[in-house]
């Protein structure tokens, strides 16, 4: 049975929404910024048409490619995550985004607490290991409240601390915050939620690390990223 087309009742073409996605969401652009640019290309769209998009697809965009890594991630076994906590201000009241990277620099799922307490810990690793299976090990800061959440889980042997171990999920933070800027911070705690799950998988999706491999190899992994882009929302 083929799944309903997500673009049905939509004027644009579908390569123009996939196209204003990928420009909002992978780079640090404003609604603006992706409204000129488009523009410049010929097509005449509003900010507001961009952001309407955004809400509509950009979960659903994200929600495929995340079940295409989850399948991935299921057939394999010996993987490490990354956990560690960032500061994020929403209305002048300080949040913690909790992003979880594996070992190949990927972003697995990030949530946006109000506390960084024993309960938060443990309801985000049960979140991740409901998803993606018990890892081999979990790499964390030394906060008391990772302990006590593996603890809970009697997965404690899983933990591994260590000065340097959590640099991958340090430089997976650059991206985000980069955004951060551009949209002059986040001004509710959902949307800053929905769109750091997006924002993860598109930047998942378009990381080709390209400092690990030589450029007509880069070339290749570009161009399939960008070939299985454009059939996202397809039957």
């Amino acid at each position: 049975m083929n799944k309903p087309n997500p673009f049905r009742y939509f004027k644009t073409s579908p390569e123009i929404i996939r196209l204003a996605e990928m420009m909002y969401v992978g780079f640090p652009l404003s609604l603006r910024n992706v409204e000129d640019l488009l523009h410049e290309r010929g097509v005449e769209i509003s900010h507001e048409t961009v952001r309407f998009w955004w809400n509509r697809f950009g979960p659903m965009f994200a929600a495929e490619i995340r079940r295409k890594r989850v399948d991935h991630m299921r057939a394999f076994s010996g993987w490490r995550w990354h956990l560690d906590e960032v500061f994020v201000k929403i209305n002048g009241e300080r949040h913690y985004l909790w992003p979880a990277v594996d070992h190949e620099g990927e972003v697995l799922d990030a949530v946006v607490p109000k506390r960084r307490n024993t309960m938060a810990a443990l309801e985000f690793l049960r979140k991740l290991m409901r998803r993606y299976g018990q890892p081999e090990q979990i790499v964390t800061d030394r906060l008391p409240s990772y302990r006590a959440a593996l603890r809970e889980l009697g997965a404690t042997e899983l933990q591994s601390t260590g000065r340097w171990l959590n640099n991958s999920v340090e430089n997976s933070q650059l991206p985000l915050r980069r955004r951060e800027r551009s949209m002059l911070r986040f001004r509710r705690m959902r949307s800053l939620q929905i769109f750091a799950a997006v924002h993860s998988s598109v930047h998942n999706h378009f990381n080709q690390e390209r400092n690990l491999s030589s450029r007509n190899i880069f070339k290749l992994y570009r161009t399939a990223a960008l070939a299985k882009w454009r059939q996202l929302g397809t039957a």
